[in-house]
């Protein structure tokens, strides 16, 4: 018998075992690294999303917090773990788009070293004002900003952060002059709002939606490119400039390596939680949209927001050092 009918043979007779240890995918706890602290809604996308897939594959997803260095740390332990599917990485558009954007140095690489295994939820961003501002829709702001160039301050949470990039993409697009005034996260930022130290933001609704309900802050634009299930009657920027799209969002990567039957049961499970009216309820209530999708889709996703941002940065003259 020639080596190669042997080897066909072996194939053959290995298959049915293949299959079988396939299918029993998962036999224990998978762990979930969410590069973020707990708390916020990084770590309740994770939770609520996680528990409902455990929930479905009969073992539990931990929720392995692992927070530091601009979400570095939690992504370099998600792309060398072990690849068998038992290791997840709760990943958003800053860690695998925006730093590759920036020319951020990384210890991986988000499209050679992570799998995809799909996009999870769409975070709206929308501009928000101090009332103070004699403004009320996105004609009046940048008509009052034509008038007022380099007056007007636009907060973010940092340098770099898509928050601030779509401070550059409005200067870009409307041909205007918002002032960018960086903080150290967006709680400080959104203080200083309220007391009208600045008098804009790009923001998700969990960090304002308090200040809103009170007249303290005003939502003037959803930065979308169609209306959110978050906020359908809010307008958009794109209304008046088409194309405008400045948000965030949150998914989920393996490890290459990890066997493709094992990403497409994950995608499933994924997808299957992301589909149930009550988590997506629980996701709006959150400021975020359940956005359910294919492993393909999120690596078409990477690539694209990596280069569309790339342009943004370049115009505006950002380098990875003042991110940092």
């Amino acid at each position: 018998m020639s080596k190669s009918i042997r080897l066909a043979l072996m194939a053959v007779a290995l298959a049915p075992t293949l299959a079988v240890a396939q299918a029993a995918f998962p036999t224990k706890p998978i762990r979930l690294i969410v590069p973020y602290p707990p708390a916020g809604s990084t770590d309740f996308v994770a939770r609520e999303v996680g528990a409902k897939m455990g929930e479905y594959m009969g073992h539990q997803v931990i929720i392995d917090n692992r927070p530091g260095a601009g979400t570095l740390l939690g992504l370099q332990l998600g792309a060398a773990a072990r690849p068998d599917g038992y290791t997840m990485t709760f990943a958003t558009s800053a860690g695998l788009a925006v730093n590759p954007a920036l020319g951020v140095k990384m210890p991986f690489d988000p499209l050679r070293d992570f799998m995809p295994i799909g996009l999870m939820v769409n975070v709206p961003y929308f501009i928000v004002i101090n009332p103070s501002l004699p403004v009320r829709n996105m004609r009046e702001l940048i008509d009052y900003a034509k008038t007022q160039p380099g007056k007007l301050n636009f907060a973010s949470p940092g340098v770099g952060t898509p928050n601030h990039l779509g401070i550059e993409m409005l200067n870009q697009m409307a041909g205007v002059k918002f002032v960018h005034v960086p903080y150290k996260g967006g709680a400080q930022a959104i203080t200083d709002l309220v007391a009208g130290q600045v008098q804009l933001i790009f923001s998700g609704i969990p960090q304002f939606s308090a200040f809103t309900k009170v007249g303290r802050l005003r939502v003037i634009a959803a930065a979308t490119t169609k209306p959110t299930r978050v906020a359908p009657d809010v307008p958009l920027v794109a209304d008046m400039f088409p194309g405008f799209d400045c948000n965030t969002w949150f998914s989920l990567v393996a490890p290459t390596g990890t066997p493709a039957p094992v990403i497409t049961r994950l995608n499933g499970e994924m997808n299957r939680a992301l589909a149930e009216p009550a988590v997506i309820q629980r996701l709006l209530d959150q400021g975020v949209e359940a956005t359910p999708g294919t492993p393909a889709a999120l690596r078409q996703l990477i690539v694209s927001e990596t280069e569309r941002w790339r342009k943004v940065i370049k115009t505006a003259g950002i380098t990875p050092e003042a991110a940092k």
